[in-house]
Order: C-alpha cells, then sequence, then structure tokens
C-alpha cells in the first residue's frame, strides 16, 4: 500500500512536511492536479492533490480550498510556493486546521516528474499487492479478506445473495440486504461491490467500505476471483446434523437454481438430493428465511421460490408435501412449514396430480354433474355440512337456509352419490374429494 510516507521516500521528489506530520500513514490511491479555488467536485477519497498554488490571492482563500480536501477525503496536499516566496501560512494554518498532510514541493521540481514518480509507485505497490495477496490463495475466505482489507486500507465484505454476512472485517455499516437490493437494482450505495466469480444461483458479492481508485478497484477484482475459487472448492458436509435440523425441499420453478439456493440457506445443511428445479436438504431452518429468499428472489432466473419445510425428526417426505401445498399457493416466493398445514392436507399434497383429479372424479362426479345442469350448487351445502361436522343445525345457520331445506339437500346430494352424508366413512371419501381440488 502507498502511504504519504512512501512518497517522501521516493528518489529525487525531496518532499518535505509542513503539517499534519502525524497523518504520514494515509494511503493514497491516486494524484490529482489542480488550481481551482474550490476543487471539491472533481476530488475523492484517497487522492494526493498537487497545486502550484495559483488560486492563492490573500489570506482567508486556502480556507474553502482545504476543507474542499478535507471534506472528499484527500490524502495530502503537495504544494509549490513558487510565485508567492514560500507556501503561505494561511495554507499551513488551514491544513492544521482541517488535518490534511502538506507537503512542501521544491520550486526546481516540475509537477511532471513528481505526477510520473507518484503513477509508478502506485503501479508497483498494486502489483505488490496483488501478489501477496495471491500468495494468500488457499487461504480461508476470513484470511483473504484480511489481506485485501490491510492493502486497500478499506474495511471489506463478503455478502451472500440471501443477505448474509459471510466475512467481514469490521461490522457492516448497513443492512446487508440493503447492499443486495441496492446491486441488484444497479443502484449507487456507500460501499463499492464486486461480484465474486463462479457459477452460483445464489451469488456472492465482495463489498469495500468506499469508492475505488482504478488500482484498488483492480485488486477488488482480484479478491473476487480468489474468493470465488475458495468458494468452490468448498467441501459439503457429509453427515446429517443432529438435534433441531430439519428436512428443508425447495423448488425455483423454471430454472435449476434449488441446490444453490439451499446451499445459502442453509450453510450448515446436507444436500439430499438434486434434480435441477427441486432439491432437499437437512439443516437449520433460520428464523430470517422468507426475508433471506424474498431478498434473493430478484438475483435469480427462477419466477417463483417454493419451500416447504418438515420439523425436527420428520421424513423427508413431509417436506415434499409440504412443498407441493406451497405449488398450490400464488406468490413469487411461498414457503409453507409441515406444521401449519392439517395432516389429511400433506397427504392429499403427496399424490399425484393424476390421482388426484381421478379420485375427485369417482366420488364426486354425478354431484358435479347434476350441479352444471340444474344450475345448483349442492357441492358447496355437502361441504359447508362437512365442515360443520355433520351437524344440520350448524349447517343451516351457516348457509342461511331452515334445517328442513338442508337435510332436503344432504339426502338428495347422498342419493347422487350413492353415499350416506351421515356416515363418517361416507363423510371422510366425500370430504377427502372435496379437498382434492386445493
Amino acid at each position: 500500500m502507498t502511504t504519504v510516507k512512501t512518497l517522501l521516500g521516493l528518489p529525487g521528489l525531496r518532499l518535505r512536511p509542513l503539517a499534519g506530520a502525524d497523518l504520514l500513514d494515509r494511503p493514497v490511491t491516486r494524484i490529482y492536479v489542480t488550481e481551482l479555488p474550490d476543487p471539491g467536485r472533481y476530488l475523492s477519497a484517497g487522492e494526493l492533490v498537487l497545486s502550484g498554488l495559483l488560486w492563492w490571492r490573500r489570506p482567508g482563500d486556502a480556507e474553502p480550498f482545504v476543507a474542499a480536501l478535507a471534506r472528499a477525503g484527500a490524502a495530502a496536499l503537495a504544494a509549490s510556493g513558487a510565485d508567492s516566496g514560500g507556501i503561505p501560512a494561511d495554507v499551513t494554518d488551514a491544513c492544521e486546521r482541517h488535518r490534511i498532510p502538506l507537503l512542501e514541493v521544491p520550486t526546481d521540481l516540475s509537477f511532471s516528474v513528481i505526477t510520473e514518480q507518484v503513477v509508478l509507485a502506485l503501479a508497483a505497490a498494486s502489483e505488490s499487492a496483488r501478489k501477496r495477496l495471491q500468495a494468500a490463495a488457499d487461504a480461508p475466505v476470513e484470511t483473504l479478506l484480511e489481506r485485501a482489507s490491510a492493502e486497500l486500507g478499506l474495511p471489506c465484505w463478503v455478502l451472500s445473495g440471501l443477505g448474509r454476512v459471510v466475512a467481514g472485517t469490521a461490522p457492516l455499516p448497513v443492512a446487508a440486504a440493503d447492499v443486495i437490493r441496492r446491486h441488484a437494482a444497479k443502484e449507487a450505495g456507500s460501499l463499492t461491490v464486486v461480484p465474486v466469480e463462479g457459477r452460483h444461483a445464489v451469488p456472492w458479492l465482495i463489498a469495500v467500505g468506499g469508492p475505488l481508485s482504478t488500482a484498488q478497484a483492480e485488486l477488488a477484482e482480484e479478491l473476487a476471483g480468489l474468493v470465488g475459487v475458495t468458494r468452490a472448492r468448498a467441501a459439503t458436509p457429509e453427515a446429517e446434523l443432529p438435534g433441531e435440523a430439519r428436512v428443508v425441499a425447495l423448488r425455483t420453478e423454471g430454472s435449476d437454481e434449488s441446490a444453490d439456493v439451499l446451499r445459502e440457506l442453509l450453510p450448515d445443511g446436507v444436500l439430499l438430493e438434486s434434480t435441477g428445479d427441486t432439491s432437499y436438504a437437512t439443516g437449520h431452518w433460520p428464523a430470517s428465511a422468507v426475508t433471506d429468499l424474498s431478498t434473493v428472489e430478484p438475483l435469480l432466473r427462477a419466477p417463483r421460490i417454493l419451500c416447504g419445510v418438515g420439523e425436527p425428526g420428520e421424513a423427508r417426505e413431509v417436506a415434499g408435501y409440504a412443498l407441493a401445498v406451497a405449488a398450490r399457493r400464488a406468490g413469487r416466493v411461498v414457503v409453507v412449514p409441515a406444521a401449519e398445514v392439517d395432516p389429511h392436507r400433506l397427504l392429499l399434497a403427496g399424490a399425484p396430480e393424476g390421482l388426484r383429479a381421478a379420485l375427485r372424479r369417482r366420488v364426486l362426479g354425478p354431484l358435479l354433474a347434476y350441479d352444471a345442469e340444474q344450475h345448483t350448487d349442492l357441492v358447496h351445502t355437502v361441504r359447508v355440512f362437512l365442515e360443520c361436522s355433520g351437524s344440520p343445525t350448524r349447517a343451516a345457520k351457516a348457509l342461511h337456509v331452515h334445517v328442513n331445506t338442508l337435510r332436503y339437500r344432504i339426502g338428495r346430494a347422498g342419493e347422487l352419490l350413492g353415499a350416506d352424508l351421515t356416515e363418517f366413512t361416507d363423510q371422510l371419501d366425500v370430504y377427502l374429494a372435496l379437498r382434492m381440488e386445493e
């Protein structure tokens, strides 16, 4: 990393510090030459600002100039006072006040020489930084981030597309989900974001705490490549997890991204099976799962993400049945915990679509045909009757009809169905057939 102190040691420049001697460890990322009285709009963090002070005419002129450097986060001011008999005290005082290192440039030294040597120093430092980072290629993600952060002089994080902080060198100043959303929407933010290389449905992102120079951006790209390699070679656990581990079934409709999404959703989990668009895994189900899936949804190719979640200790099939229930619900992201679904619905959800349709036709066919021909709604009457536990009084009240009318309709429906709707087994068959359409 090139610092202000590094520039003081460059041969032939003979720069001399006049202010901010305790700030010489500031990193320098680029050089900018200006004679504008207020260059604020053109500055960026980490710049060495080079000026011949042509803008200075009288005491007080230094304040807006140096204040602009401080606001932009400039690394230092290198100034020559050839036209004013030396650097004015006004400039030195402003640099001390705003904590900007001030370097005096010899009057016989061309700015082009300074620019050339600083650019070469930055290029050499950038190449050295890349080599040092590459030397840690086999290290864990945490080590890679620490090395990169030291080279960049900025905090770094690896974020999952699910809004999870995979690793970081400092507390993330904003919510990870907000960083992901801004990146997906291509909106600028306070952090610089670089995608991690690799063919994964749920991307990882490198976030760096500030704007980057060209050399810094190249180093961030190098970091992204190394993190991508580290992610690709990460081993998947081979043993199932004890305790509160659950089986999760996840489908990414119309895409083969399900396994990647599950690996990110359950980072400690074990992938059990994958057929591309549908995958099963066991792991610790996060409380933030629905929010996480909603966060990553804009980054995926799948138009819908469906998920069924079993209870600890339940068989894989239960999560699959909950997934089938989720598939029949509306929404871009649908998560159905098996515990929230009635057992008979889980059983029905596991039945193939063709079987469900055939059983519905077999049990309800005559009643459906009668309603269609006579423009009646006996199917609805039967449904309400069964949902009222076969109580004529409760059903009549719910349908706003007389109880005798209700009894007549149930009797007629029973004749059409060839069933006794007062018997439990017949009630069960009809009720399940009614549920087949859900």
